[in-house]
């Protein structure tokens, strides 16, 4: 995954644990939509190990 993807999810995840959904989502969606199916895959795969990313905060793990 590019890093500049992976910086946009983690910055859509602070944004969801801080309530500002439409933020998040305008954030994510351009580098998800952009992703080639290689991506595409490790950004699922990344999404999924890191659901609680979207709702806990870093220190509570």
């Amino acid at each position: 995954m590019r890093p500049s993807t992976l910086r946009a999810l983690q910055r859509a995840a602070e944004l969801t644990r801080a309530g500002r959904f439409v933020e998040a989502m305008a954030t994510a969606e351009p580098v998800i939509l952009a992703a080639d199916p290689e991506e595409s895959e490790e950004i699922g795969c990344w999404l999924t190990e890191h659901a609680d990313d979207f709702v806990r905060k870093p220190e509570e793990r």
